[in-house]
This record gives C-alpha cells, sequence and structure tokens, in this order.
C-alpha cells in the first residue's frame, strides 16, 4: 500500500502543488490520478520515489517512509514509465531493459536474460531486443518502456501519462497489455493521465484533483460515475458520463436467444433480416429478405461481440444494426445467438440503478437522497454543505 499523510508541496515561489494530501492506494490495484494541467496529479507521483521532496507530511510505501530510505535505492525498486518511454538511445533494447537490474548487481547474463523474458511478456519479438530505440515505433518503445520498468518485478510502478504521445489505435492497444499484464502481475500501480475515459478504462479506483494540488474525490469508477462528488467532478466526467458507466459492464450477464439465420426460415425475431453465416457459423453480414433483390440482396455489415464485450459496445451495435440485434460470438468466432436492443436497453438501466444504490451506500445515504439512518441529508434540508 501507498500512503499519503498530510502531504503538501510548496515552491518557493509561492506555488502550492499539493496541499494536505491524504489518500491510500490499496496494493495490487491501478489507482489512476486525473485531474487539469497544474493540479497537482504529477507531483503526486513524482513524490512517491522522491523524484520530488514534499515540503511537509508523511509518504510511506509498503509500511516503509520513503524519506528515510536512501533515494538511489528507492528508486531502483519503484518501475518508472514516462511519456515516450525516455529510453538510452545508444543502448540496444536489450541493454535498455535490463538497466535497473544491472545497477542492482545481476551480473549481465542474468540481466539480459530476464529482458528477453520481459521482450515477450510485453508482447515484442525477440529480435527487437537487438534494435535500437530509434527503429522501433512509438507503441513499441512505450512497450520497452514498460519493460524496463517491471526488469527488477518491483511492487510499486509509477506511470506518468505513458501512452499520451501514440496515436488511439496504438493507444488502445497499449491499454490492452497494462490491463493484461496486471492481471498477471498484480502490481500497485500508480497512473496518471488528463483523459478520463483512460482513467475509466484502466483505473481500480480514480482519484480527482482540482488545480491547487487539492483532492476532490477519490473512488471505483462506477461509483465515480453515479455520484460524483461536486460540480467540478461533475464536469470533468463529462456531459456523457451515463455512457462511461456502461463501458464498465459486459455482455456476459445479458440473455441472447437464437439467431434469425437463413436456416431459421421466413419467420423470427430479426424480422425481414436474416443473418448469413459461414459454413463455420461466423456471422458474415445481414440480409433485407423483403427488399426488391430477396435472397440476392447484398450483405449489410455485422459486427460480432463477445461476452468480455462493454454494454457500451453492445448499445452501440444494436443501434448500427439494421435488424436492432447484436450477434453474439464464442471466443472461436462461431454465432451462438442474438440479443436486442431492448435487452441491451433494460440491463444498460439495471447497471445505472446498481451503480447509484452502491454509491450511495458508500456516501451513508439511500438511494433517494437520505441518510441510511433515516435522517434527512443537509442536501435534503436546505443547507448548502
Amino acid at each position: 500500500m501507498i500512503s499519503f499523510n498530510r502531504v503538501s508541496k510548496h515552491y518557493p515561489n509561492g506555488t502550492t502543488a499539493v496541499d494536505d494530501l491524504d489518500l491510500e492506494l490499496p496494493e495490487g490495484g491501478i489507482t489512476v490520478l486525473v485531474g487539469s494541467s497544474g493540479c497537482g496529479k504529477t507531483t503526486t507521483l513524482r513524490m512517491v520515489n522522491r523524484m520530488v521532496e514534499p515540503s511537509s507530511g508523511t509518504i510511506s510505501v509498503g509500511g516503509r517512509d520513503v524519506q528515510r530510505a536512501d533515494a538511489a535505492e528507492l528508486r531502483r525498486g519503484i518501475g518508472y514509465v514516462i511519456q515516450q518511454a525516455g529510453l538510452f538511445p545508444h543502448r540496444t533494447v536489450l541493454d535498455n531493459i535490463a538497466t535497473v537490474p544491472l545497477l542492482l548487481g545481476w551480473g549481465r547474463r542474468k540481466a539480459r536474460a530476464r529482458a528477453a523474458e520481459l521482450l515477450e511478456l510485453v508482447g515484442l519479438p525477440a529480435d527487437a531486443g537487438k534494435r535500437y530505440p530509434h527503429q522501433l515505433s512509438g507503441g513499441q518503445q512505450q512497450r520497452v518502456g514498460v519493460a524496463r520498468a517491471l526488469a527488477a518485478d518491483p511492487p510499486v510502478l509509477l506511470m506518468d501519462e505513458p501512452f499520451g504521445a501514440v496515436d488511439p489505435v496504438v493507444r488502445t492497444q497499449l491499454q490492452n497489455e497494462l490491463l493484461r499484464l496486471q492481471s498477471e502481475l498484480r502490481k500497485t500501480v500508480v497512473f496518471v493521465t488528463h483523459d478520463i475515459d483512460e482513467a475509466v478504462r484502466l483505473g481500480d479506483r480514480i482519484a480527482v484533483f482540482r488545480t491547487g494540488g487539492h483532492l476532490v474525490q477519490c473512488a471505483p469508477p462506477a461509483e465515480l460515475l453515479a455520484d460524483p462528488a461536486d460540480d467540478f467532478v461533475a464536469g470533468f466526467l463529462g456531459a456523457e458520463r451515463g455512457l462511461k458507466l456502461l463501458s464498465l459492464s459486459t455482455l456476459a450477464d445479458v440473455p441472447q436467444r437464437p439467431a434469425p439465420t437463413e436456416e431459421a426460415g421466413p419467420k423470427g425475431a430479426g424480422g425481414r433480416w436474416r443473418l448469413v453465416t459461414s459454413e463455420r457459423g461466423e456471422p458474415l453480414g445481414w440480409r433485407d429478405t423483403e427488399g426488391p433483390q430477396g435472397d440476392r440482396a447484398p450483405l449489410l455489415p455485422v459486427r460480432p461481440l463477445r461476452d468480455g464485450d462493454s454494454l457500451l459496445t453492445a448499445l452501440d451495435e444494436s443501434i448500427a444494426s439494421p435488424a436492432g440485434l447484436v450477434a453474439r460470438v464464442d471466443a472461436d468466432g462461431v454465432l451462438t445467438g442474438v440479443t436486442d436492443r431492448e435487452l441491451i436497453h433494460e440491463h444498460a438501466g439495471r447497471r445505472h440503478a446498481e451503480a447509484a444504490r452502491t454509491a450511495a451506500a458508500a456516501n451513508g445515504t439511500a438511494a433517494d437522497g437520505t441518510a441510511t439512518d433515516g435522517t434527512a441529508t443537509p442536501q435534503d434540508a436546505g443547507v448548502t454543505a
């Protein structure tokens, strides 16, 4: 666990970067720090490994006061990933990854063997180890940066806007890679971003900072989206926070029914639309059987979804689908059934209600806004909190 106890950072020019911060970051989870520029999120992260020294207060990692540790030793035990990777241009990829193990005295053979393992872990081919950073794409360089941070198997990983300099497609790939790695390694990750969608996707908890270094709210994504602490948090989350909440739920719990394939006959759930499949049972497209071309009508696109896809993706596909149906497939891409738009809407509503109840319970209020002990909240009594 990482703990901040009344931590502040003041600069000689009078700027307050972090103001009296009390925050606990759970072990083995991803805590995302978000906020506008100048809110203190990066300063907070950099105080963990003492790249920035606090003006007051105590920061502990695993129960150890970081200010009582040797700074160089502390940093070698904490992984650190920054935007644009920060790799050494004159060293090969393998030697870049082996940097910290070599500093810890592992020996060259052991350090390079560990580097080779990590290349595979972050999804890079073995021959990438012989290249230099300038020979890699931006996304590949970021993967190397993550591998280097993991080289000595640190319990804590600090990530300062690591994916901010790559294009949206690569960014999504890197986010997926981080989630995969975290499911295997369970590091305590502190992740800084200004992108609330990235925060919702990656974070187990999200800490929202206001300019001047004030922590406004720290909560799991669903709770944050369902019940922002104030207008500032609500504004930062954006007008589409209800849709963001749907991105946290998957299709797994939504029922499906037999698909209206051509083999199912002329009548069925799809009305005039039939889902054409390959010999293997893979969805190929929708056909309008009542159009002027009948069975020779061209196929309209279908985007089949799996149980792990989000309700937000399912809602989007149900709107795009001419039949109002989402084709569901298994891990091999074989059609298993369909789910209709109305059922997705119904489950989306349930998800919103569940999140609201959870948030209300966490804040000590019932879903109708009254306190759980039956008394009125200050807002109910007409008092401004």
